[in-house]
Protein backbone atom coordinates (compact mmCIF):
# COMPACT_ATOMS: atom_id res chain seq x y z
CA UNK A 1 0.00 0.00 0.00
CA UNK A 2 1.28 3.50 -0.87
CA UNK A 3 2.36 5.26 2.33
CA UNK A 4 -0.07 8.11 1.76
CA UNK A 5 -3.08 5.87 1.36
CA UNK A 6 -5.09 5.82 4.55
CA UNK A 7 -8.08 3.62 5.30
CA UNK A 8 -10.34 3.75 8.33
CA UNK A 9 -13.83 4.22 9.61
CA UNK A 10 -14.58 7.58 10.85
CA UNK A 11 -17.57 6.68 12.93
CA UNK A 12 -18.40 4.08 15.51
CA UNK A 13 -20.71 1.36 14.20
CA UNK A 14 -23.57 2.17 16.57
CA UNK A 15 -23.99 5.53 14.88
CA UNK A 16 -25.67 3.92 11.88
CA UNK A 17 -28.19 1.88 13.83
CA UNK A 18 -31.12 4.18 13.11
CA UNK A 19 -30.35 4.65 9.42
CA UNK A 20 -29.81 0.97 8.82
CA UNK A 21 -32.84 -0.31 10.69
CA UNK A 22 -35.33 0.58 7.98
CA UNK A 23 -33.24 -0.88 5.16
CA UNK A 24 -32.68 -4.10 7.03
CA UNK A 25 -36.22 -4.68 8.26
CA UNK A 26 -37.10 -6.75 5.22
CA UNK A 27 -35.31 -10.04 4.90
CA UNK A 28 -32.96 -9.81 7.90
CA UNK A 29 -34.70 -10.93 11.08
CA UNK A 30 -33.48 -12.40 14.35
CA UNK A 31 -29.96 -13.44 15.11
CA UNK A 32 -29.77 -16.52 12.93
CA UNK A 33 -29.95 -17.38 9.28
CA UNK A 34 -30.81 -21.04 8.78
CA UNK A 35 -29.96 -22.95 5.66
CA UNK A 36 -32.08 -25.71 4.27
CA UNK A 37 -30.31 -29.07 4.36
CA UNK A 38 -27.51 -30.50 6.44
CA UNK A 39 -24.02 -29.31 7.25
CA UNK A 40 -21.11 -30.33 5.07
CA UNK A 41 -18.83 -32.62 7.05
CA UNK A 42 -16.96 -34.22 4.18
CA UNK A 43 -14.67 -33.05 1.41
CA UNK A 44 -11.46 -31.07 1.54
CA UNK A 45 -11.93 -27.79 3.39
CA UNK A 46 -15.50 -28.58 4.47
CA UNK A 47 -16.45 -27.40 7.93
CA UNK A 48 -17.38 -29.60 10.88
CA UNK A 49 -21.12 -30.05 11.30
CA UNK A 50 -22.92 -27.48 13.41
CA UNK A 51 -23.69 -23.77 13.24
CA UNK A 52 -21.15 -21.20 12.12
CA UNK A 53 -21.10 -18.24 14.53
CA UNK A 54 -20.30 -14.78 13.20
CA UNK A 55 -19.18 -12.78 16.23
CA UNK A 56 -19.70 -9.03 15.88
CA UNK A 57 -17.70 -6.98 18.44
CA UNK A 58 -20.31 -4.19 18.47
CA UNK A 59 -23.97 -3.59 19.09
CA UNK A 60 -26.26 -2.79 16.17
CA UNK A 61 -24.59 -0.69 13.49
CA UNK A 62 -22.52 -1.00 10.33
CA UNK A 63 -20.56 -4.10 11.36
CA UNK A 64 -23.75 -5.72 12.59
CA UNK A 65 -25.35 -4.83 9.26
CA UNK A 66 -22.49 -6.40 7.32
CA UNK A 67 -22.73 -9.62 9.35
CA UNK A 68 -26.49 -9.94 8.92
CA UNK A 69 -26.26 -9.18 5.23
CA UNK A 70 -23.77 -12.05 4.96
CA UNK A 71 -25.41 -14.61 7.25
CA UNK A 72 -28.39 -15.94 5.31
CA UNK A 73 -26.75 -16.36 1.90
CA UNK A 74 -23.62 -17.78 3.53
CA UNK A 75 -25.75 -20.38 5.31
CA UNK A 76 -27.19 -21.36 1.96
CA UNK A 77 -23.70 -21.65 0.44
CA UNK A 78 -22.31 -23.70 3.32
CA UNK A 79 -25.39 -25.85 3.81
CA UNK A 80 -25.43 -25.31 7.57
CA UNK A 81 -26.74 -22.67 9.99
CA UNK A 82 -25.00 -19.32 10.35
CA UNK A 83 -25.69 -17.37 13.54
CA UNK A 84 -24.85 -13.71 14.25
CA UNK A 85 -23.79 -13.02 17.83
CA UNK A 86 -23.13 -9.50 19.14
CA UNK A 87 -20.43 -9.23 21.81
CA UNK A 88 -19.97 -5.51 22.29
CA UNK A 89 -17.68 -3.74 24.72
CA UNK A 90 -14.18 -2.41 25.34
CA UNK A 91 -13.88 -0.86 21.86
CA UNK A 92 -14.33 -4.25 20.21
CA UNK A 93 -11.87 -6.09 22.43
CA UNK A 94 -14.45 -8.42 24.04
CA UNK A 95 -15.76 -9.89 20.80
CA UNK A 96 -12.41 -9.85 19.05
CA UNK A 97 -10.70 -11.56 21.96
CA UNK A 98 -13.36 -14.26 22.03
CA UNK A 99 -12.58 -15.18 18.41
CA UNK A 100 -8.83 -15.05 18.99
CA UNK A 101 -9.26 -17.68 21.73
CA UNK A 102 -11.91 -19.78 19.93
CA UNK A 103 -11.37 -23.32 18.65
CA UNK A 104 -9.75 -22.93 15.20
CA UNK A 105 -12.19 -25.14 13.30
CA UNK A 106 -13.90 -22.55 11.13
CA UNK A 107 -17.11 -22.51 13.13
CA UNK A 108 -16.31 -19.25 14.97
CA UNK A 109 -15.54 -16.20 12.84
CA UNK A 110 -15.08 -12.48 13.49
CA UNK A 111 -16.94 -9.95 11.35
CA UNK A 112 -14.69 -6.99 12.02
CA UNK A 113 -14.61 -3.24 11.48
CA UNK A 114 -11.31 -1.58 10.64
CA UNK A 115 -11.65 0.95 13.45
CA UNK A 116 -11.40 -1.85 15.98
CA UNK A 117 -8.96 -4.03 14.07
CA UNK A 118 -6.31 -1.44 13.19
CA UNK A 119 -7.43 1.65 15.13
CA UNK A 120 -7.82 0.31 18.66
CA UNK A 121 -4.43 -1.50 18.68
CA UNK A 122 -2.73 1.74 17.63
CA UNK A 123 -4.13 3.45 20.74
CA UNK A 124 -4.40 0.64 23.30
CA UNK A 125 -1.39 -1.59 23.90
CA UNK A 126 -2.99 -4.22 26.15
CA UNK A 127 -6.03 -5.49 24.27
CA UNK A 128 -5.26 -9.09 25.21
CA UNK A 129 -4.59 -10.24 21.65
CA UNK A 130 -2.33 -9.39 18.71
CA UNK A 131 -4.17 -8.62 15.48
CA UNK A 132 -1.10 -9.56 13.43
CA UNK A 133 -0.64 -12.98 15.05
CA UNK A 134 -3.99 -14.13 16.44
CA UNK A 135 -6.24 -13.83 13.38
CA UNK A 136 -6.26 -15.31 9.89
CA UNK A 137 -7.81 -13.08 7.19
CA UNK A 138 -10.68 -14.78 5.37
CA UNK A 139 -12.46 -12.23 3.15
CA UNK A 140 -13.17 -8.54 2.64
CA UNK A 141 -16.88 -7.69 2.74
CA UNK A 142 -17.01 -4.00 1.84
CA UNK A 143 -15.35 -0.59 2.02
CA UNK A 144 -17.18 2.54 3.20
CA UNK A 145 -16.02 6.09 2.41
CA UNK A 146 -16.57 8.95 4.84
CA UNK A 147 -17.74 12.53 4.38
CA UNK A 148 -16.50 15.65 6.15
CA UNK A 149 -19.64 17.50 7.24
CA UNK A 150 -19.74 21.12 8.40
CA UNK A 151 -22.33 23.28 10.07
CA UNK A 152 -23.33 26.02 7.57
CA UNK A 153 -22.07 28.65 9.99
CA UNK A 154 -18.53 27.60 9.10
CA UNK A 155 -17.30 30.18 6.56
CA UNK A 156 -16.25 27.58 3.99
CA UNK A 157 -18.08 25.79 1.20
CA UNK A 158 -15.16 23.61 0.13
CA UNK A 159 -12.33 21.79 1.88
CA UNK A 160 -9.83 24.18 0.32
CA UNK A 161 -11.70 27.13 1.82
CA UNK A 162 -11.85 25.35 5.18
CA UNK A 163 -8.10 24.76 5.17
CA UNK A 164 -7.43 28.39 4.26
CA UNK A 165 -9.74 29.62 7.03
CA UNK A 166 -8.25 27.25 9.60
CA UNK A 167 -4.73 28.39 8.76
CA UNK A 168 -5.79 32.00 9.19
CA UNK A 169 -7.63 31.22 12.45
CA UNK A 170 -5.67 28.43 14.16
CA UNK A 171 -7.50 26.75 17.03
CA UNK A 172 -10.81 28.55 16.43
CA UNK A 173 -12.66 25.70 14.71
CA UNK A 174 -13.55 22.49 16.50
CA UNK A 175 -14.43 19.00 15.35
CA UNK A 176 -16.39 16.25 17.05
CA UNK A 177 -15.77 12.55 17.51
CA UNK A 178 -17.57 9.78 19.34
CA UNK A 179 -14.74 9.51 21.84
CA UNK A 180 -11.06 10.06 22.50
CA UNK A 181 -9.02 7.61 20.48
CA UNK A 182 -11.98 6.71 18.26
CA UNK A 183 -11.49 6.40 14.53
CA UNK A 184 -13.37 9.65 14.04
CA UNK A 185 -10.71 11.24 16.23
CA UNK A 186 -7.84 9.52 14.43
CA UNK A 187 -9.22 10.27 10.98
CA UNK A 188 -9.59 13.97 11.58
CA UNK A 189 -6.15 14.10 13.18
CA UNK A 190 -4.75 12.59 9.99
CA UNK A 191 -6.56 15.23 7.97
CA UNK A 192 -5.10 17.92 10.25
CA UNK A 193 -1.60 16.54 9.83
CA UNK A 194 -1.83 16.38 6.06
CA UNK A 195 -3.46 19.81 5.71
CA UNK A 196 -1.26 21.51 8.31
CA UNK A 197 -4.15 22.99 10.28
CA UNK A 198 -5.11 23.31 13.95
CA UNK A 199 -8.60 22.13 14.91
CA UNK A 200 -9.80 21.54 18.47
CA UNK A 201 -11.03 18.03 19.29
CA UNK A 202 -14.35 17.73 21.17
CA UNK A 203 -14.96 14.09 22.21
CA UNK A 204 -18.47 12.78 22.80
CA UNK A 205 -19.86 9.47 23.99
CA UNK A 206 -21.61 8.30 20.85
CA UNK A 207 -22.59 9.83 17.55
CA UNK A 208 -26.19 10.75 18.43
CA UNK A 209 -25.14 13.64 20.69
CA UNK A 210 -22.60 14.72 18.05
CA UNK A 211 -25.34 15.07 15.45
CA UNK A 212 -27.48 17.20 17.75
CA UNK A 213 -24.63 19.56 18.58
CA UNK A 214 -23.42 19.70 14.98
CA UNK A 215 -26.86 20.79 13.84
CA UNK A 216 -27.02 23.37 16.64
CA UNK A 217 -23.57 24.72 15.78
CA UNK A 218 -22.01 23.83 19.14
CA UNK A 219 -19.45 21.82 17.15
CA UNK A 220 -18.53 22.73 13.62
CA UNK A 221 -17.04 19.72 11.83
CA UNK A 222 -17.66 15.97 11.83
CA UNK A 223 -16.24 13.22 9.63
CA UNK A 224 -18.55 10.20 9.36
CA UNK A 225 -20.30 7.82 7.01
CA UNK A 226 -23.03 9.65 5.05
CA UNK A 227 -26.30 7.69 5.63
CA UNK A 228 -27.30 9.09 9.05
CA UNK A 229 -26.67 12.70 8.02
CA UNK A 230 -28.04 12.58 4.48
CA UNK A 231 -31.45 14.08 5.44
CA UNK A 232 -29.71 17.11 6.95
CA UNK A 233 -27.51 17.47 3.89
CA UNK A 234 -30.55 17.45 1.61
CA UNK A 235 -32.44 20.09 3.58
CA UNK A 236 -29.40 22.34 3.92
CA UNK A 237 -28.94 21.89 7.67
CA UNK A 238 -25.42 20.58 7.04
CA UNK A 239 -22.82 21.03 4.32
CA UNK A 240 -20.60 18.29 2.81
CA UNK A 241 -17.08 19.56 2.13
CA UNK A 242 -15.39 16.42 0.79
CA UNK A 243 -15.70 12.67 0.49
CA UNK A 244 -12.75 10.57 1.61
CA UNK A 245 -12.73 7.92 -1.14
CA UNK A 246 -10.52 7.91 -4.22
CA UNK A 247 -13.56 8.53 -6.44
CA UNK A 248 -16.81 10.42 -6.01
CA UNK A 249 -19.76 8.36 -4.81
CA UNK A 250 -22.89 8.02 -7.00
CA UNK A 251 -25.07 9.05 -4.06
CA UNK A 252 -23.08 12.29 -3.65
CA UNK A 253 -21.98 13.23 -7.17
CA UNK A 254 -21.39 16.90 -6.30
CA UNK A 255 -19.11 16.23 -3.33
CA UNK A 256 -15.42 16.27 -4.38
CA UNK A 257 -12.79 13.85 -3.11
CA UNK A 258 -9.93 14.82 -0.81
CA UNK A 259 -7.57 14.59 -3.77
CA UNK A 260 -9.75 16.96 -5.80
CA UNK A 261 -9.77 19.28 -2.80
CA UNK A 262 -6.00 19.64 -2.62
CA UNK A 263 -4.90 16.58 -0.63
CA UNK A 264 -3.66 14.16 -3.31
CA UNK A 265 -3.12 10.53 -2.35
CA UNK A 266 -5.18 10.73 0.84
CA UNK A 267 -8.17 8.44 1.32
CA UNK A 268 -9.98 7.66 4.57
CA UNK A 269 -12.06 4.56 4.01
CA UNK A 270 -13.59 2.06 6.40
CA UNK A 271 -13.56 -1.64 5.72
CA UNK A 272 -15.47 -4.63 7.04
CA UNK A 273 -13.95 -8.08 6.82
CA UNK A 274 -14.09 -11.64 8.14
CA UNK A 275 -11.31 -13.20 10.22
CA UNK A 276 -10.81 -16.62 11.79
CA UNK A 277 -8.59 -17.77 14.68
CA UNK A 278 -4.98 -17.89 13.48
CA UNK A 279 -4.56 -21.66 13.75
CA UNK A 280 -7.52 -22.49 11.50
CA UNK A 281 -6.37 -25.06 8.87
CA UNK A 282 -5.63 -23.65 5.42
CA UNK A 283 -8.20 -25.87 3.63
CA UNK A 284 -10.94 -24.65 5.99
CA UNK A 285 -9.92 -21.03 5.42
CA UNK A 286 -9.97 -21.54 1.65
CA UNK A 287 -13.42 -23.15 1.88
CA UNK A 288 -14.76 -20.17 3.83
CA UNK A 289 -13.13 -17.65 1.51
CA UNK A 290 -14.72 -19.22 -1.56
CA UNK A 291 -18.16 -19.23 0.05
CA UNK A 292 -17.97 -15.65 1.35
CA UNK A 293 -16.51 -14.26 -1.88
CA UNK A 294 -19.37 -15.91 -3.78
CA UNK A 295 -21.92 -14.18 -1.54
CA UNK A 296 -20.23 -10.78 -1.84
CA UNK A 297 -20.24 -11.12 -5.63
CA UNK A 298 -24.02 -11.48 -5.83
CA UNK A 299 -26.08 -8.52 -7.13
CA UNK A 300 -28.27 -8.52 -4.02
CA UNK A 301 -25.35 -8.19 -1.61
CA UNK A 302 -23.80 -5.44 -3.73
CA UNK A 303 -27.08 -3.54 -4.00
CA UNK A 304 -27.77 -3.63 -0.27
CA UNK A 305 -24.21 -2.59 0.57
CA UNK A 306 -24.19 0.27 -1.92
CA UNK A 307 -27.51 1.55 -0.56
CA UNK A 308 -25.63 2.24 2.68
CA UNK A 309 -22.82 4.09 0.90
CA UNK A 310 -20.46 1.10 0.80
CA UNK A 311 -18.25 -0.03 -2.08
CA UNK A 312 -17.63 -3.66 -3.09
CA UNK A 313 -14.18 -4.55 -4.36
CA UNK A 314 -12.19 -7.76 -4.67
CA UNK A 315 -9.37 -8.57 -2.26
CA UNK A 316 -7.62 -11.85 -1.54
CA UNK A 317 -6.92 -12.98 2.05
CA UNK A 318 -3.21 -12.26 1.49
CA UNK A 319 -4.03 -8.73 0.35
CA UNK A 320 -6.33 -8.26 3.34
CA UNK A 321 -3.51 -9.37 5.63
CA UNK A 322 -1.15 -6.85 4.09
CA UNK A 323 -3.81 -4.16 4.44
CA UNK A 324 -4.06 -4.90 8.17
CA UNK A 325 -0.28 -4.66 8.59
CA UNK A 326 0.04 -1.48 6.55
CA UNK A 327 -2.82 0.33 8.24
CA UNK A 328 -1.78 -0.67 11.74
CA UNK A 329 1.66 0.81 11.03
CA UNK A 330 0.10 3.96 9.57
CA UNK A 331 -2.35 4.54 12.41
CA UNK A 332 0.35 3.98 14.98
CA UNK A 333 2.33 6.80 13.36
CA UNK A 334 -0.74 9.07 13.38
CA UNK A 335 -1.40 8.32 17.06
CA UNK A 336 2.18 9.05 18.04
CA UNK A 337 2.33 12.27 16.01
CA UNK A 338 -0.88 13.51 17.61
CA UNK A 339 0.06 12.20 21.08
CA UNK A 340 -3.31 10.44 21.36
CA UNK A 341 -3.85 8.37 24.48
CA UNK A 342 -6.65 6.01 25.44
CA UNK A 343 -9.12 7.30 28.01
Amino acid sequence: MHPTRRCLLATLPASLAASLATGLAAGLTGHAARAQGTGQATGQGALPSGPVTLIVPTAAGTTDFAARLLAEPLAQRLGQPVVVENRAGANGAIGSGAVARAKPDGLTLLVQYSGYHVGSPAVVSNLGYDVRKDFAPVALLMDSPQVLFANPRVPARTLAELIAYAKAHPGELNYASSGNGSMQHLGTELLKQRAGIDLVHVPYRGTGPVTQDLLAGRVELFMTTPPPLMPYLRDGSLRALAITSAERHPALPDVPTLAESGLPGLTIVAWFAVFAPAATPAPVLAHLTRAIDAVVATPDFRRRAEEQGAVIRAMTPAELGRRVNDELDEWTRVVRAANIRAE
